[in-house]
């Protein structure tokens, strides 16, 4: 009985969902056609106004009917039926008080935020998986419980309206015999459906998981614990490399780099001590002075590999002209950065842009690039653009496959926009934490 219950149910929960909203349009547009009497002002009051009313309507029985049958779901198999669903990030207000909702700027803090939900609403895969549940719950009502119940129902119905109407079996015309071939058939397929019902609710359940995506399973908690165990090791592991590479960089900049600078001091002071007429031993000297400023270069260029000293000192924006100055192809870079994100995310964008950048001078043949470096909604934005031939792929082999992998590290994402001839914009985007409150916005060239 207790399955027979939560048919009911499920089919009163899947009428409701697609006729409620309907009645709400209708009545939303009754009642507005009477307030205005009727009058041409009243179809263009209507329409708005049934629009929002019977849109809110549907989505609230989107996520309430999903939700229930979540509910339902989860509570016969003794298991919550977790669900996540994408974060809405924060509206921010830049300095000219306009509200950035992730793709456009909007005056009000109202309207942005209403764009900002319909886009998430929209783009969301859960929302998605529950309106595809609205749709396809009538369909497995109807296939699902449609036959147990008219089992169940048709059974009873056929027993109490034994009395009423005249049938016959077997040409007999004993009204008791009747009324017992009645009962016994009716209890027959009662029974049938009252049997299949439980099964019938049962599938009806699986075909939701199927839908909904997901179910109450024992081990999605688990996996979603290990999911943020990784990630939490991830995240040490880059910081612990981060942090062993400088510290190689400061090994090499007070070790070795300081014993060459002394080498080839000490070689220069030995060779003007030098009597005039030992020009052999001179030469060699110069020569090795010579050999211990190449090596001394070679070093300050591996340690600069590392981790180039400006990318520490002076963080992205300044490290992103430094490149700028030294590209080949003229590069405008343009940076708004309000604070300054990690050191390891940092390093990853720094030698992306800089890799960008030798692309475009060697594989486009651009003559001008652009870098954009900016934070909005807890995500940082790199965004190079070049005049070149275009065309450019992301190759299995490629770098812009490596720098796809170099960014997944952090979770972050990289977008190639690069039709024939030209122009090519790639679009990096990281999710960042930026470690203080201050404000940079500025331009420069190279």
């Amino acid at each position: 009985m207790r399955a027979c219950g939560q048919a009911v149910v499920i089919v009163g929960v899947a009428a409701a969902g697609l006729v409620v909203p309907v009645l709400a349009v209708v009545c939303t547009v009754l009642i507005v056609g009477q307030l205005f009497d009727q009058g041409p002002l009243g179809l263009y009051a209507a329409v708005p106004s049934a629009t929002v009313v019977g849109v809110s309507t549907l989505y609230w029985f989107v996520r309430r009917g999903a939700g229930w049958t979540r509910w339902r779901v989860g509570r016969e198999a003794g298991e919550p039926w977790r669900v996540v669903y994408s974060p809405r990030e924060a509206l921010e207000q830049d300095a000219r008080g306009f509200w950035w909702t992730g793709v456009s700027y909007h005056r009000r803090q109202e309207v942005a935020r209403l764009v900002q939900f319909v886009r998430w609403a929209v783009r969301d895969h859960q929302v998605q998986r529950e309106g595809a549940w609205l749709l396809a719950n009538p369909v497995g009502v109807v296939l699902l419980l449609g036959v147990p119940m008219a089992s169940l129902w048709g059974g009873l119905v056929f027993m109490g309206s034994a009395t009423v109407d005249s049938r016959h079996f077997f040409g007999l015309n004993s009204q008791p015999l009747n009324l017992l071939f009645s009962t016994l058939i009716g209890g027959v397929l009662a029974a049938a459906g009252l049997s299949a019902m439980p099964w019938a609710v049962r599938m009806h359940g699986a075909f939701a998981c199927r839908v909904l995506g997901g179910g109450p399973q024992p081990s999605r908690a688990q996996l979603t614990e290990r999911v943020a165990q990784l990630t939490e090791t991830r995240a040490d592991a880059v910081d612990a490399q981060a942090a062993e590479l400088r510290r190689i960089e400061r090994d090499l900049h007070d070790g070795a780099q300081a014993r060459l600078v002394t080498i080839g001091l000490t070689l220069g002071t030995i060779e003007h001590l030098m009597a005039p007429g030992q020009t052999a031993a001179r030469e060699l000297l110069a020569e090795a002075r010579e050999a211990s400023a190449k090596a001394l270069q070679e070093l300050r260029d591996l340690v600069r590999g590392i981790h180039p000293p400006v990318l520490a000192e002076r963080g992205l924006p300044d490290a992103v002209r430094e490149l700028a100055l030294t590209a080949v192809v003229p590069t405008e870079v343009t940076v708004s950065l309000p604070g300054r994100p990690e050191a390891a995310l940092e390093t990853a964008v720094y030698f992306s842009v800089s890799e960008l950048l030798a692309n475009a001078a060697k594989h486009a043949r651009a003559r001008h690039v652009w870098v954009d470096v900016l934070h909005r909604a807890g995500r940082l934005r790199v965004v190079v653009t070049d005049d070149g031939l275009g065309g450019a792929r992301m190759e299995v082999d490629g770098g812009l496959r490596g720098i796809e992998k170099r960014l997944g590290t952090f979770d972050g994402t990289i977008s190639l926009d690069s039709p024939v001839g030209g122009p090519t914009t790639i679009t990096m985007e990281l999710p960042c934490a930026l470690s203080s409150p201050r404000t940079s916005t500025s331009s420069a060239r190279g």
